[in-house]
């Protein structure tokens, strides 16, 4: 791949525009409800060569069924059930959420997936379990797992899950600096909020943190668009 990749995380414009400005999207729908494989065969087609599709994978995996994303679910999950989803339990419903998401990255045929973890899942021994329980049992295909953890986990702890599971420690670089991984998966929420906007300092500071090391840079801000654009022409000053 180029050694870094710009994009936004979701299309903040029409897809054609998207697809003229850009070439790397981290696709967000697959986290709230996955879309139809027909959907996403259809965006990889008319996506231009070399335009890299990464994806969010499934909140049921991820997340528990008393986070609020929940509500954007198409069928509510039987109550019955309702135990067995979210941070990375190893049962049969989460295992068949990440078989949906592998579905839609081979679609896309995209290169990665990110499993987002919520600020409720805490490094307890039960949560490393599951994690290792989850991603030692799951097909990859030739997928990179880029793993975002957020709230109060070591970064020992953090490389030690990341080399044992070939995992990518995906940051916020303004908030974590990455553990582990061949390349950067950097994913920009805004030093003080989703309001936030980014100065060409603060871009330049992320790319030199970049260097050479191949990365994907992707901005999660209401001024994504902006943002990822006036960080393009600055990587493009660099080459």
């Amino acid at each position: 791949m180029t050694a870094v990749k710009v994009g936004c995380c979701g299309f903040p414009v029409a897809r054609h525009e998207y697809f003229r400005l850009f070439d790397l999207v981290e696709v967000q729908q697959t986290f709230y409800q996955p879309p139809r494989l027909e959907t996403v065969r259809r965006w990889r087609e008319t996506a231009p060569p070399g335009f890299t599709f990464t994806l969010k994978a499934w909140q049921l995996i991820t997340h528990p069924p008393s986070s609020p994303t929940y509500r954007r679910l198409r069928q509510p999950l039987p109550p019955q059930a309702r135990n067995a989803y979210g941070h990375f339990r190893p049962t049969p419903e989460v295992f068949a959420a990440w078989t949906r998401t592998l579905e839609i990255a081979r679609a896309l045929a995209a290169p990665l997936v990110v499993l987002q973890c919520p600020a409720s899942l805490r490094p307890s021994a039960e949560n490393v379990a599951n994690l290792r329980a989850f991603f030692t049992r799951i097909p990859r295909d030739d997928l990179r797992l880029a793993w975002e953890p957020r709230g109060a986990w070591p970064p020992s702890l953090v490389a030690q899950l990341c080399q044992e599971l070939d995992l990518i420690h995906c940051v916020d670089p303004f908030k974590d600096a990455p553990q582990h991984g061949e390349i950067y998966y950097f994913r920009l929420h805004g030093r003080t909020g989703y309001d936030y906007r980014y100065s060409d300092a603060e871009l330049q500071a992320v790319l030199a943190q970049v260097g050479k090391r191949p990365a994907f840079v992707l901005f999660n801000n209401k001024a994504m668009l902006d943002d990822a654009l006036r960080c393009k022409r600055l990587l493009a000053t660099l080459s």
